[in-house]
């Protein structure tokens, strides 16, 4: 693993450092595509032929729906590392990960059944998308759950084995459109062609951008605490603390 170490500071010290780094920058880009997002997207963009302006909550709930699979992929590529290479720090990061993706799922799932029930006629049905979508949100529940009721370092095992073996849920949701006949809507965005108007798909885009780097934002932010808490029994910590200056940790 020296070549990644390289890459990426893989011990809790230098990472607090490095999400320091990256976090700001995460929050102003994020503030400038969500800004361009939001208002292109509720004053710019024309109606839907057939949705009217009930469609503008895509805005919200693609991105919603998007990064809850995108936070379990990586959570579980996470606690994959973590299993094989015992790297601490890919343990923390899935578990500050898992808070922020139950709550993209939630999200995705509400703004699912407010845009369904106008579309459908119905806030939910079993249809496939939403039942997988469901269960992604169970599974990071269950991942929450265990963390906090083991309450040993065992439980970090037990966690990264449940979300890898969540993982298979992924193209499960991401297909379900394909593989069974389902109500809900197949891409439109990623493909060669898009089938969305330009004047639709900016702001579309612009909003999953926005939120991506707000997400990851967060995940710096949580990652930080974590590892403050975890960590507090090191000399750099008590050094962090006392000082109250990153920069400390550079010298320790």
């Amino acid at each position: 693993m020296w070549h990644l170490n390289q890459l990426i500071p893989l011990s809790p010290r230098r990472f607090y450092h490095f999400c320091g780094l990256l976090q700001p920058w995460f929050f102003v880009l994020s503030a400038l595509a969500l800004a361009y997002g939001l208002f292109a997207g509720l004053f710019l963009a024309p109606a839907d032929y057939q949705q009217g302006d009930g469609f503008r909550i895509i805005y919200v709930h693609v991105p919603c729906a998007m990064l809850s699979l995108m936070l379990y992929v990586m959570m579980g590529i996470c606690s994959a590392i973590y299993l094989i290479w015992r790297i601490k720090i890919c343990d923390m990061i899935a578990f500050c990960m898992a808070p922020i993706g139950a709550w993209l799922t939630l999200c995705s799932l509400l703004t699912g059944a407010i845009w369904g029930k106008p579309m459908w006629g119905t806030w939910w049905i079993w249809d496939a998308r939403l039942t997988s979508q469901l269960i992604l949100l169970f599974l990071y529940l269950g991942y929450i759950g265990l963390y906090h009721a083991m309450n040993s370092p065992s439980a970090a095992k037990a966690c990264a084995i449940l979300a890898v073996v969540g993982l298979v849920d992924i193209p499960v949701i991401h297909y379900s459109v394909y593989w069974w006949n389902t109500l809900h809507q197949k891409s439109t965005i990623f493909k060669l062609q898009p089938t969305m108007e330009t004047s639709m798909l900016l702001p579309l885009l612009s909003m999953i951008l926005g939120m991506g780097f707000y997400i990851a934002g967060l995940i710096c932010v949580n990652i930080r605490t974590e590892i403050l808490a975890r960590e507090a029994h090191n000399r750099w910590v008590g050094i962090l603390l006392r000082k109250g200056n990153a920069k400390e940790l550079i010298a320790c």
